[in-house]
C-alpha cells in the first residue's frame, strides 16, 4: 500500500470519527435541536456523491470512509426528524 492511500485512510479514520461524540450525545440527550436540519440534509447528499466518486476512480479510503460518515450523520440526520423539540 502506497504513501497517498494510507494518507487516505488515515485522514478519512480521522474526520469519520469526529462524527460519534455527536451521534452519542444526540442518542443520549434525545435532542437535535441545535443541529440544522438543511445542514445535515446538504452534508448527507455530498457525502452520497464523495461515496460514488470514490466507486468511479475505485479508491478504498474514499469509499470506505465515506459509506461509514454517511452510516453516522443519517443516524443524526434520523434523531434530528426523530426528537423534534
Amino acid at each position: 500500500m502506497d504513501a497517498a492511500k494510507i494518507l487516505g485512510l488515515v485522514a478519512g479514520f480521522l474526520t469519520t470519527v469526529a462524527f460519534v461524540p455527536q451521534v452519542v450525545k444526540t442518542w443520549r440527550s434525545k435532542s437535535a435541536r441545535d443541529l440544522s436540519l438543511v445542514m445535515f440534509l446538504l452534508f448527507c447528499t455530498g457525502i452520497f456523491l464523495w461515496m460514488i466518486y470514490g466507486f468511479m476512480i475505485n479508491e478504498l479510503p474514499v469509499i470506505l470512509w465515506n459509506i461509514i460518515t454517511l452510516v453516522l450523520a443519517l443516524i443524526i440526520l434520523f434523531f434530528k426528524l426523530r426528537f423534534k423539540d
